[in-house]
């Protein structure tokens, strides 16, 4: 990616909530509504990152069918194993591809470059990349 993005506080805060700081989840709500859109973006990356972010950790829940990040940073390796059964797909995976529809079922690309004023090859070609850098660091925090 051309610039340098960062959400380290964003995964501070899910990593804070997953050692038991339930005094957190306001927060993470907080920024989870302000991420849905992309509020506050700094650039067209950072919209999109924030965007996946809101939709990785909602895709987490569904695929985990709980919102306890807690009890998710805790699963062991045998209930994960059940749940890719379940899920037919291993977590990394899904969220990654399930962004990239996200990106595409929402127009994304569109609306970012046209907001933005950016091309849409600008923001098509860091789709997938933004995909699997959000997916990475949600997977480290539950590590």
């Amino acid at each position: 990616m051309t610039e340098s993005i960062e959400f380290s506080e964003f995964y501070q805060v899910l990593n804070a909530i997953k050692e038991g700081e339930s005094d957190k989840k306001d927060l993470l709500e907080s920024k989870m509504e302000e991420y849905k859109n992309g509020d506050n973006a700094q650039s067209h990356l950072d919209e999109l990152g924030k965007i996946f972010l809101h939709q990785g950790l909602i895709e987490l829940f569904k695929y985990t069918e709980s919102n306890d990040i807690r009890y998710i940073g805790n699963l062991a390796k045998e209930e994960w194993d059940t749940l890719q059964e379940k899920n037919k797909d291993k977590l990394p995976q899904h969220l990654s591809n399930n962004m990239i529809s996200h990106a595409k079922d929402n127009d994304l690309v569109k609306k970012i470059s046209e907001k933005w004023k950016v091309s849409r090859r600008e923001v098509n070609k860091h789709i997938r990349p933004m995909s699997r850098y959000i997916t990475e660091g949600i997977i480290d925090v539950l590590e």
